[in-house]
């Protein structure tokens, strides 16, 4: 399996950070992959799927190129991952572009040999050329143009609620309950060591590394690391991960007038969220109510047997009963 050694002062100075660009990468894998995770991304692939093929087809050296770099063979080439670097908070765009910028800068060489790895072997005739990392970061300008920038606010919220669950459920439970459910390959194993993953890598110390934690709305993840200093030493590395809960869709949310009219514009924005399970914090963020108001909805909806919950580990899930699948369905309907 593949784990790190990881000390007190790693854990430390970890930290959670928001990248526009990984949440861009992800995308990217989504739409490549074309397999849906939940509803709502079935949704985004429809809507944005068929104009990202026809952009492929428009320029098959970039259509080949995405496919080695983002790994037939489960390694994504180094150069398209960086390990985001922002200390200072800035708009979407402006964080996006100077993320961005580290890819479009990678020298030709680096971004041939990172391919290779990822290939496994020499790289097909059309991708032996010197403008693989200009094209990759067209590509990466394409996607969160078209599919994420005018979302990012909401994406943006989901995931800064993952972090505030996340660092409550850090700061009750300690390091190992908040990594291990990251991902499914990811635990803490004790004495020092945090595994990765379940593939066949040998392991590695990261002591006198910061350790950066990248939560993202698709179901998607990966290591990445900075490439090493001049003694040889990875300063920071980085583990992006799927943030619990589905990014639910915006028409999805809107909430039915009649439904409204029922129960209340409260409690219809929140019954409507519940498409797939979600604390109290996610629902905060994206119902855009105040936490004591989404607490007071739930309970009525609880009492009325419209809603129910569910403990995962150490947070509390709510969910939809049939009877509130039902009466959503009959005001969409």
């Amino acid at each position: 399996m593949g784990w790190w050694e990881v000390n007190a002062d790693t854990l430390a100075s970890s930290r959670f950070v928001v990248s526009p660009l990984c949440e861009t990468t992800a995308s990217l894998m989504a739409l490549e992959k074309g397999s849906p995770a939940h509803p709502a991304e079935r949704r985004w692939l429809d809507s944005h799927g068929p104009s990202y093929r026809a952009r492929l087809a428009a320029d098959p050296v970039t259509g080949l190129l995405v496919h080695v770099a983002l790994g037939r063979h489960r390694w994504i080439a180094d150069f398209l991952t960086p390990v985001p670097s922002r200390e200072d908070e800035t708009p979407g765009d402006a964080e996006f572009y100077d993320e961005l910028a580290r890819i479009r800068e990678t020298p030709a060489d680096t971004a041939r040999i990172d391919l290779e790895i990822a290939h496994r072997g020499p790289l097909p005739g059309s991708l032996l050329r010197a403008d693989l990392p200009e094209r990759i970061a067209d590509l990466l300008e394409w996607v969160w143009r078209e599919t994420v920038a005018s979302d990012w606010p909401r994406r943006r919220r989901v995931i800064e609620a993952d972090v505030v669950a996340r660092t409550g459920q850090l700061s009750r439970a300690g390091w190992a309950a908040a990594l291990d459910d990251m991902h499914p390959e990811m635990q803490w194993l004790g004495g020092n060591r945090l595994q990765i993953n379940t593939r066949a890598f040998p392991p590695r110390k990261l002591m006198g590394s910061q350790l950066l934690l990248v939560p993202v709305t698709p179901r998607r993840g990966w290591i990445s690391r900075d490439r090493t200093d001049s003694q040889g030493t990875v300063l920071r590395n980085a583990v992006v991960y799927p943030c619990s809960g589905a990014l639910t869709d915006p028409e999805r949310a809107a909430t039915p007038e009649a439904l409204a009219t029922l129960i209340g514009a409260g409690r219809a924005s929140v019954l409507g969220l519940l498409d797939s399970p979600m604390s109290t914090t996610h629902l905060v963020a994206t119902a855009g109510q105040g936490l004591g108001s989404v607490g007071r909805h739930l309970k009525v909806l609880l009492d009325a047997g419209l809603v129910g919950r569910r403990r995962a580990g150490r947070s509390v899930l709510y969910y939809r009963t049939a009877a509130g699948d039902v009466l959503v369905r009959a005001q969409n309907s």
